[in-house]
């Protein structure tokens, strides 16, 4: 498996015009149907590419022409976070979570895109996560006809940063997911009834991209504590009952090597949440595929833009 960085720098950043704040997350990249076109909305570009801030009230979206650019960012943005059903105020949580907000570990928000066209149904599926009244981090659904007006959806689907992917050719067919840390799900339309599955991964596994090669599933994820965190991948198979799956070693796949990734900056283990500022970190794993190629988009310096690198991987 060998990845090579498509640009000399990230495609995401913080001097993007519309782009309001420097902190860069969670891509999720999409070709944009060619049905966009009859929409009110229109169709604004050849990709749309979905993303977050860690502390975001709605989710990004940024089009292009070409994967590397250049990108224009959709300033208003696309699911809001009132139309999200995650509380919008701090006094929708809890009470007796008040020393968490105080500690910066409550607040609202919604984050992790990770998006699915539906072309049959000329319908865009957005899952993302966001905070419940409880404190609890969840996904849920939101679909669109537009790509950029979703209606969310309220039932709560999983655990927070979740990964979807369709096996129509397995002993189980449906939707697949994985969410943090390695939790898988499936669903039989993806929209709902999501039955939870084993725990592949450690507890430290943090955000996972999914690509299927053969009988493989290669999840792509990056590990919480590791001195620089980087892009790993390790091998699922899937002949068999899906709730038996388990995963292979992990392999290294991209570590930070150019400063504009962090690599100038201080290997130290990683830690779990927001990176307000510019560490030595690979994170949030991301897969597109076109026309028989594949692609891997990534945060760089933690969480301070998302660059792309092209992917040559094996057979499973």
């Amino acid at each position: 498996m060998h990845a090579s960085r498509l640009a000399d720098g990230p495609i995401i950043h913080a001097g993007l015009e519309g782009l309001a704040g420097d902190n860069i997350n969670g891509p999720s990249l999409i070709r944009a149907p060619q049905w966009l076109a009859g929409t009110e909305a229109g169709r604004l570009g050849e990709y749309y590419l979905y993303f977050a801030h860690h502390k975001g009230r709605h989710i990004r979206l940024a089009h292009a022409d070409r994967l590397t650019g250049p990108w224009t960012v959709y300033a208003p943005g696309t699911l809001q976070l009132e139309e999200s059903h995650f509380p919008a105020t701090l006094d929708e949580f809890a009470p007796e979570l008040a020393e968490s907000i105080t500690a910066g570990q409550v607040y609202p928000h919604v984050a992790s895109p990770d998006v699915q066209v539906d072309n049959e149904a000329r319908q865009i599926r957005l899952y993302y996560h966001g905070q419940l009244a409880d404190g609890r981090q969840v996904s849920r659904v939101a679909l669109s006809g537009d790509g950029i007006h979703f209606a969310a959806r309220e039932e709560v689907l999983s655990t927070s940063y979740l990964r979807m992917i369709r096996l129509d050719d397995i002993e189980e067919p449906g939707w697949y997911g994985m969410s943090m840390p390695g939790i898988v799900y499936r669903s039989a339309d993806g929209l709902g009834a999501f039955e939870q599955g084993p725990q592949l991964f450690p507890d430290t596994m943090r955000h996972c991209a999914l690509l299927r090669r053969g009988d493989t599933l290669w999840v792509f994820w990056s590990n919480v504590g590791d001195a620089p965190e980087r892009v790993l991948a390790s091998p699922v198979g899937l002949r068999g009952d899906w709730r038996g799956w388990a995963a292979g070693p992990a392999r290294e796949v991209l570590r930070p090597e150019r400063d504009w990734e962090g690599a100038h900056l201080p290997a130290a283990p990683s830690v779990r949440g927001y990176a307000p500022e510019p560490v030595n970190e690979l994170r949030d794993p991301a897969i597109f595929e076109e026309d028989g190629r594949t692609w891997l988009l990534y945060a760089v310096q933690g969480e301070h833009g998302i660059a792309i690198a092209e992917l040559e991987v094996s057979e499973g």
